[in-house]
């Protein structure tokens, strides 16, 4: 089973922070062009993961239409696609626009049967002073990972491990708006139910592996985050290729800051058709 992720690739405006440039959105399109072709023409995996953060958002008009030209690109793929909704993406998007794009009406968060694996989509909410998961979505993955006949891959936006942020420029200085808030406690339901492969998210915008008892927590590079200091700048173009195989996960990172991970799963999967 083989597995493409692809995260904050804020279609809009370039952005800046701090007073120095962050986002090369101008970059956005073309690079998720280019990830369409070569999932197809080289990767070609099984199944393909939007993170979230398809836009940087401005208004209701302009977000609908860059996420909107996002997934005309990625109509192009020869692969399904999981989406998460992101924090920028839902400033703007109510859930039930969010739905529609996505073709799929009802709650942000669910699950889908992936073959050999089952993934577990949560939607966080993102305010000014902290990122949460609602506590009936935490029972509804509690009882999701209980019934499920299947090894699990969990997909978030935010992280839900313990990374060390004071070196990174965009939360160094507010940690609070980077992890959820009830990681611990999700981390105990994950880690009780036996059955979770990886989790995979986006939003911190550089790549980072926790283990935390045997689940392996990884985090994706943003494709359009600026790796230069500031202006002119040079977009991460990141994503990332794993491959599930007998208890391990292989995670490809590439782009400007290419990482390579190799997972012992505390979970027993089949191994690929």
């Amino acid at each position: 089973m083989r597995i493409a992720f692809i995260t904050d690739t804020h279609f809009g405006p370039r952005a800046y922070h701090e007073g120095k440039l962050r986002k090369l959105a101008e970059h956005a399109s073309g690079l998720t062009r280019e990830f369409v072709q070569t999932m197809n023409d080289v990767e070609r995996p099984n199944w393909v993961v939007n993170l979230g953060d398809v836009i940087e958002d401005q208004n209701p008009n302009d977000d609908a239409r860059h996420y909107a030209e996002f997934l005309e690109i990625l109509a192009g793929l020869n692969a399904p696609i999981l989406h998460v909704a992101g924090n920028h993406d839902q400033v703007n998007l109510p859930p039930d626009t969010l739905g529609k794009l996505w073709s799929q009406p009802g709650a942000l968060h669910y699950t889908r049967d992936l073959g050999t694996l089952r993934a577990l989509v949560l939607r966080t909410d993102h305010t000014d002073t902290a990122v949460h998961l609602e506590t009936a979505q935490i029972e509804w993955l509690r009882v999701e990972l209980e019934r499920s006949p299947l090894p699990c891959l969990v997909l978030v936006h935010h992280p839900l491990c313990e990374m060390d942020v004071s070196d990174n420029v965009w939360f160094k200085n507010q940690p609070n708006i980077c992890r959820v808030a009830e990681r611990r406690r999700v981390r105990d339901i994950l880690q009780a139910s036996g059955k979770v492969v990886a989790v995979f998210n986006g939003h911190v915008h550089w790549n980072y592996l926790s283990v935390i008892r045997g689940i392996g927590y990884v985090t994706l590079q943003s494709l359009i985050e600026n790796v230069e200091e500031d202006a002119p700048g040079r977009p991460a173009g990141a994503y990332a290729v794993a491959d599930f195989e007998q208890n391990r996960v292989s995670v490809r990172v590439a782009g400007a800051e290419p990482a390579h991970y190799r997972l012992d799963s505390g979970a027993s999967f089949p191994n690929p058709r």
